[in-house]
This record gives structure tokens, C-alpha cells and sequence, in this order.
């Protein structure tokens, strides 16, 4: 054996034990409970794996009663979740606007079918056109969000798979802006889920009433329905006290979703399982202002209809009532079968979808509630835990043994040995992929940089034919990865 080969080897080894104490592990939900005992048992049992959840956050409404619980931990110290622990909700603010709409209809404020130009008259381009309750049921024929610029794409592909705020900075006056920039599609008049839609919705009946949204939506529902855990955040300094703490496949802690003008659309907004299990409560027996934004009036599917902010779906000879909500950390669902009375409220930190907890808890059978979902596509995450994991080190491994090789590209080829793993670290679904997988693939990255470390005095500096060009990959190559590396650490 060479002594190029036996310090390779020395050097994986090392670096393998090396990342078994920082190797990747998934959230699991732990034994730990609050609460009704007997509700923390039917949840857990409702649970097909506990890996990939940290902690969840329960209420089952039976007959106007309600009972919570709460399982595992809200945070990386291991603090239990309580009745009482705020977790970031996502989209189910999106009932709440349409009781809004239903609610201000009521009381003769606006009316369905009045235009969002008219309510909203500083919105002039084509989308004035489009009424609000086309608005409130998704059928407006505007786009699930605007993206109107490079910064805006580059913003959401990074939000999306480094845990992320995608609506930073997107306050009123942008959301108005893009509203302005639309023109109801093609898909005018059928179901399609749209963001963009419930935000000026929301933002419109604010305007009408004089008021800002979160003030509006607090004194015509929060305040009745005693929500007083109910908040909306615009900052990371705002934070709830004793919050959940999200987490993503990898165990990452993602950033708060905040955006002002999308907080009709759910951006921003806490709650508790106490505050939702009131306004499921509320709204299943029809007492809630505007309830009757949950009755069904548009088609979505053949099982699935839609009312203002609320789907009803029809599991059998059952209907649930529901919606639910996802942020890069966080999953809620929120349902009620208005015919036995029964409601349910789950909340999670972590990106592992809540909505089969939920629909077991209100006796859905097994098979027609489904299955939990990872935060994105699974193949998504187990290739980018796979890939970048080994790529750097095996690439490298092949450059230091490359006999036309040079200083500049193994330069190069070390700082990717080092980020490669440090993205498949963040980035990687170790919740579907063995968190094991990840020393190895820094064992290859030890072994390169060993390997091409021993090599280093005898190679040229610049050994490519045309040198600038080698200069300017080399220094675009090391920009990357640090621009990488300071986003992964921001």
C-alpha cells in the first residue's frame, strides 16, 4: 500500500468519526406528553412514524368540549409542548378571511359580488374586476403568488430549500402592486388556489373598513371569539415567548415567514391549539362571526368543494369541514364534521405534513386519510442529501489524482469538499435518507483534501492552456461557494 493511499485512508477515517458527533439527525417525536392523557394516546396511535416530528400540539372538539394535549418537545432543548405553546399556523388564517368577507356581507359593509375595485380602489389594472367572493373560494383566476422579477425567483428557490422567508418584504403597497400587474387568467370561475387572491381579499375589505388588516380581522373575529393567542408577526424580533421551534427535515431551524401584505393569506400568523379549537368550536355550531363562510358553493373536485376560505371534502358518506396550513417548518390542519359535531385542531414543528393526525383523530378511516407528506417531493430531498454528501469529496479524490492537474483547481475542488457537505447537511431530507450516509460522504471529502494536500508542492499554479480563463473559474468557483456558505450561516 502507497503512502499517498495510507494517508488518504488515515484521514477518511478520521473525518468520518469526526462527523459522527455532528452527522445529521432527523426530528423524532419523543415520549414526552401534556395534557388529556387519553387524547396524547389516540394522537400517538394516529401516528404512523415519529420520525420526522418533533412535537405536535392537539385539540379534539366532542359536543361543544374540548380536550388538548400535547406531545414531544417545541424546541431543541427539549421543552414539552403545551395547550398553550404558539406554533406559526401558515395558511389557516385563510378561514379567517373569508368569515371576514362573510361577516362584513352580513352586516352590509360589501357584498359578495362586489369587485375588488370597488372595495379596493387604488387596485386599477384588470384584476379590479374580479369579485370577492371569487376572491374567498379561489376563483378569482389570479396566480398563486407574483413573481415579477429575477430577485423574487432567486429569493424563492432559496426559501424553498434553505428554510427561508419567501415573502420577505412583500407589504401592502407590493402586493397591491402585483395585483395591479394581473390579469385573471383563463381560469377565471374554477378552484385554484391562489395566494395572491385571498391576500388583496383581505388587504380590500381592510381598506373599505379603514383599518388595517390584523386590526380589522381582531375586532370583527379574534376579540368575539376570545382568540387573544392569535397574533401576527412582522418581525423576528416579535416573536412569541416560549414558541415552538420549527424544524425542517434535516433538523434545520427555519427562518419565520413574515410579509405584511400576505397577511390575509396566513403570513405572519400564531396561534395555540386553545385559540383554534374556539374558532373550530365556534364555527362548526355556526355562532362564529361569519360562519357561514364554511357552508360549500363551488366545485373544486368531485369530492371537494369550496366556500369562503373553507373546503369541505367528502370522505365516504362523511364531510370534513377543513383547512390547513405549511411554512418551512411548521404544519397545521384544522377540521370539523359538522354532522357529529366533532372538530380537530394539529399543530407541528417540523415540515412533515399534520393532515392524517387529524382526519384519524375525527375517524376518517386509514386508508382514505393518507399519509403524512415530507415538507417537499421526497426524491427532492434524498437527492440533495445523497448527492452533495459525496460529490465534493469524490471530486476532489479524482482531481488530487489527475496527473494534469493544478494548485488553482484543486484550490477549488477542497472549498467544494468542504461546502458540498455542509449543503447536503442543511439542505438534505435526513428524515427519508440514514443520517449514517453523512460521514461517509465527509470521509471522501478527508481523504481529498489529504490526498491533495500531500500533492500540493509538486503541481504548477496554472497548468491550463489558456490561464486567465483558469483564473476567472477559479475565482467565480470560490464567489459561489462563499456567497452559499454565508447564506447557509445567515
Amino acid at each position: 500500500m502507497g503512502k499517498k493511499t495510507v494517508i488518504a485512508l488515515v484521514a477518511g477515517v478520521v473525518a468520518g468519526l469526526a462527523g459522527l458527533g455532528v452527522m445529521p439527525r432527523e426530528p423524532r417525536l419523543t415520549e414526552q406528553t401534556t395534557g388529556d392523557a387519553d387524547l396524547a394516546a389516540a394522537t400517538r396511535a394516529a401516528v404512523d412514524d415519529p420520525g420526522g416530528y418533533r412535537g405536535l400540539a392537539v385539540a379534539l372538539i366532542d359536543d361543544g368540549q374540548i380536550r388538548t394535549a400535547g406531545l414531544g418537545d417545541r424546541d431543541r432543548a427539549g421543552n414539552p409542548v403545551e395547550s398553550d405553546t404558539p406554533f406559526e399556523i401558515g395558511s389557516v388564517p385563510k378561514v379567517l378571511t373569508g368569515m371576514l368577507l362573510a361577516h362584513q356581507a352580513g352586516v352590509g359593509a360589501v357584498r359578495p359580488d362586489d369587485t375588488l375595485g370597488a372595495t379596493w380602489p387604488t387596485v386599477t389594472g384588470a384584476a379590479r374586476e374580479a369579485t370577492l367572493a371569487e376572491l374567498a373560494s379561489h376563483r378569482s383566476g389570479l396566480p398563486r403568488v407574483v413573481l415579477s422579477s429575477v430577485t423574487d425567483w432567486a429569493r424563492l428557490f432559496w426559501a424553498n430549500f434553505a428554510a427561508g422567508n419567501p415573502y420577505a418584504g412583500q407589504d401592502v403597497d407590493r402586493v397591491r402592486a402585483a395585483a395591479n400587474d394581473q390579469t385573471p387568467g383563463d381560469g377565471r370561475g374554477e378552484v385554484s388556489y391562489s395566494n395572491l387572491g385571498m391576500a388583496v381579499l383581505g388587504q380590500a375589505l381592510a381598506a373599505d373598513a379603514g383599518l388595517g388588516y390584523p386590526e380589522l380581522l381582531d375586532r370583527e373575529l379574534l376579540t368575539p371569539l376570545g382568540m387573544t393567542a392569535t397574533t401576527q408577526v412582522t418581525g423576528s424580533d416579535a416573536l412569541p415567548a416560549e414558541r415552538a421551534e420549527g424544524a425542517t427535515g434535516s433538523g434545520r431551524t427555519p427562518d419565520p415567514w413574515t410579509g405584511t401584505g400576505y397577511a390575509a393569506a396566513g403570513i405572519g400568523y400564531w396561534s395555540t391549539v386553545e385559540d383554534l379549537a374556539r374558532l373550530v368550536a365556534a364555527t362548526a355550531v355556526g355562532t362564529a362571526p361569519g360562519a357561514d363562510a364554511r357552508d360549500p358553493r363551488f366545485d373544486d373536485t368531485e369530492r371537494r368543494r369550496v366556500g369562503y376560505g373553507w373546503f369541505t371534502t367528502r370522505y365516504g358518506d362523511r364531510e370534513i369541514t377543513w383547512h390547513n396550513g405549511a411554512t418551512s417548518g411548521f404544519h397545521s390542519y384544522v377540521g370539523f364534521d359538522r354532522a357529529t359535531g366533532q372538530g380537530v385542531v394539529v399543530l407541528g414543528n417540523t415540515d412533515r405534513g399534520v393532515e392524517p393526525i387529524g382526519l384519524r383523530l375525527l375517524d376518517v378511516p386509514r386508508e382514505q386519510a393518507g399519509d403524512a407528506s415530507p415538507g417537499r417531493p421526497a426524491l427532492i430531498g434524498i437527492g440533495i442529501a445523497v448527492l452533495f454528501t459525496f460529490i465534493g469529496g469524490l471530486s476532489l479524490l479524482g482531481t488530487a489524482l489527475r496527473t494534469a492537474s493544478d494548485r488553482l483547481t484543486v484550490l477549488s475542488g477542497a472549498v467544494w469538499a468542504l461546502v458540498y457537505p455542509a449543503l447536503g447537511h442543511q439542505l438534505g431530507d435526513w428524515s427519508a435518507v440514514p443520517g449514517w450516509l453523512w460521514p461517509l460522504g465527509l470521509a471522501a471529502s478527508g481523504a481529498g483534501l489529504a490526498l491533495a494536500a500531500y500533492r500540493w508542492r509538486h503541481l504548477p499554479v496554472n497548468g491550463a492552456p489558456r490561464p486567465w480563463l483558469r483564473v476567472a473559474a477559479t475565482a467565480g468557483s470560490l464567489a459561489v461557494a462563499t456567497t452559499l456558505t454565508a447564506a447557509l450561516l445567515a
